[in-house]
């Protein structure tokens, strides 16, 4: 999809708007980016009609859904979109430019029946046992101590393939057994971590980071990043290069990704009998809602509890 033309009467407004969420919501340039692209879009579908963004209706936001649902576009996606115009319109509606909201009574894509994939407690022992016998190694480079302690903070802590990327040294405190992430919106959380993944971060930072940090500086001749995790060059890793190194990091017929390791920590944790306001300060949920899909996930497994362990589960399961 192709930017607005600069002749477009939808521009300034949509430029305001995506500086509004930069300087005043905080959030993040690939954030802004993406929701830029959303409110383009929906211009586009708008100046096809030659309508404007301040003057849409009710009617322009459904058909603009009902034509990505027509184009294959995934109800997760749509919702997002959605979200993006809902803000978009209040932020108007707010500093009084419009008189109404178009997306107020607009219906949200059943979103929720898509849930969050995650892998088998048994694939991602199996994915790090052979990342760590890797880092573990005699002949064990700052790639492999690197990579390993990437997996373990993705899943041991749940974070996000952008907290990752965004990680500085001083942000970790091992010996207290935790992190302070920056998530979305620039909000800080503090992420405890379990004894493998501080096992696998003393490790890198003791043998890995010191050599890669020596090769960049040899390649680049320049100064090092404040980044946790470098790449041979020194500099920050990218969220595409995470994406692939996990993917490739898979067990067979698993098909790992940062963000399933993310969902797989959530998962296994309530499925172990973790409470939903702990997932969710772990994960950095600004609302519960999000992090109750933990339950539809952990649904088989609470039968299986019930079946188990109630009285009148047993008896019918005994009865069978």
């Amino acid at each position: 999809m192709q930017s607005l033309g600069q002749g477009s009467g939808n521009v300034p407004v949509v430029r305001e708007f995506v500086a509004y969420l930069r300087v005043e919501k905080g959030m993040r340039p690939a954030t802004c980016e993406a929701y830029q692209r959303d409110m383009e879009q929906f211009a586009e579908h708008l100046e096809k009609r030659d309508g404007l963004l301040a003057g849409a209706t009710q009617a322009d936001v459904s058909e603009f859904m009902k034509g990505l649902r027509g184009h294959g576009v995934e109800s997760r996606s749509i919702a997002r979109k959605l979200s993006c115009l809902r803000g978009f319109y209040r932020w108007l509606l707010l500093d009084k430019r419009i008189g109404h909201d178009p997306t107020v009574n607009v219906e949200t894509p059943a979103s929720w029946k898509i849930l969050p994939k995650s892998l088998a407690e048994g694939e991602v022992a199996e994915m790090l046992e052979k990342t760590g016998a890797a880092a573990r190694g005699a002949d064990a480079d700052g790639l492999a101590l690197r990579d390993h302690a990437i997996l373990e903070l993705l899943y041991g802590g749940g974070l996000r393939v952008g907290e990752i990327v965004t990680l500085r040294v001083e942000d970790l405190h091992l010996d207290q057994a935790r992190a302070q992430v920056r998530g979305k919106g620039d909000k800080e959380r503090i992420v405890p971590l379990g004894r493998a993944a501080v096992e696998a971060l003393e490790r890198y930072l003791k043998l890995g980071r010191p050599e890669l940090v020596l090769a960049g500086t040899r390649r680049a001749g320049g100064s090092i990043q404040r980044a946790l995790f470098l790449s041979v060059r020194g500099r920050s890793l990218t969220r595409q290069w995470i994406w692939e190194m996990v993917r490739g990091a898979s067990v067979q017929g698993s098909k790992a990704s940062p963000h399933k390791l993310r969902h797989s920590c959530a998962t296994h944790m309530v499925e172990h009998g973790a409470d939903l306001r702990s997932v969710q300060t772990l994960l950095g949920h600004a609302d519960i809602a999000t992090t109750q899909v933990y339950t539809h996930v952990a649904l088989g497994h609470l039968k299986r509890v019930h079946r188990e362990h109630h009285p009148r589960g047993r008896r019918k399961a005994s009865a069978v």
